[in-house]
């Protein structure tokens, strides 16, 4: 990708973001979900459309797609097909664990193959100066090291998915009491959705940052570069 493609991207908004896939659907199925307004159907399809819509504008605007994407956009589906459906409340607690946990899996299966996904997610070139990197690695001889050093922080990062698995089976057990198709299902699922970013993204986010930190503290000891010389954009 050249200079000119690079400044028509433009960065991805973190509050619209963050408005489309948690703020408005949450207020959409707690508030506007009574027979008196959208109804729990109308309320269900409408709060859905906002994270399915936004994250097919993303992918049509960005041209590419990843595994973690195409997964949440399929767990979109499978709620929406689930609450259709007026399945019990388990079904989505699995649902919700089924979805992190084959991210987490797929990460450490990566490690057999050519190209592992925590380099895509973490050790990638629009983050690190891969090239300096490797040529440091060479130069002291620590490429095995470093091939260890990506292993922990798959398994650092994996754990991440596993902790959201548990999250989100727990909170979604605990919040999800009433036949969905209700008013009352969807009020508990727009409350699922609310809290779903405290209660497990910030954790999860914990773990990943210190995965991170893991990475770029090994990267700088194996090569001997400071942080200003291994992130991208940073070294002159």
């Amino acid at each position: 990708m050249n200079s000119e493609q690079k400044k028509s991207q433009k960065k991805e908004n973190p509050w619209i973001n963050l408005a489309f896939n948690i703020v408005i659907p949450a207020l959409i199925l707690s508030k506007l979900s009574s027979e008196a307004r959208l109804g729990p159907f109308w309320g269900f399809i409408i709060a859905l459309a906002f994270p399915t819509v936004y994250g097919l504008y993303d992918f049509i605007k960005n041209r590419k797609s990843n595994l973690v994407s195409i997964l949440g956009f399929v767990s979109i589906l499978l709620t929406g097909g689930l609450g259709l459906l007026k399945v019990d409340g388990i079904w989505f607690a699995v649902k919700e664990a089924a979805i992190p946990a084959v991210i987490g899996i797929a990460v450490i299966g990566s490690l057999k193959t050519k190209k592992p996904l925590i380099k895509s997610l973490l050790f990638n070139e629009n983050i690190i100066n891969v090239p300096l990197v490797n040529e440091a690695l060479q130069t002291k001889n620590n490429q095995q090291d470093f091939d260890r050093l990506l292993i922990v922080t798959t398994w650092l990062f994996s754990a991440s998915f596993f902790l959201s698995a548990i999250l989100n089976f727990a909170l979604a057990q605990y919040l999800l009491k009433s036949p969905a198709g209700t008013e009352d299902f969807n009020i508990e699922l727009g409350k699922m959705t609310a809290l779903s970013y405290p209660v497990i993204v910030l954790p999860c986010m914990i773990i990943t940052g210190f995965a991170m930190y893991k990475l770029m503290s090994g990267i700088k000891l194996l090569t001997g570069l400071e942080f200003e010389q291994v992130f991208k954009g940073q070294h002159k």
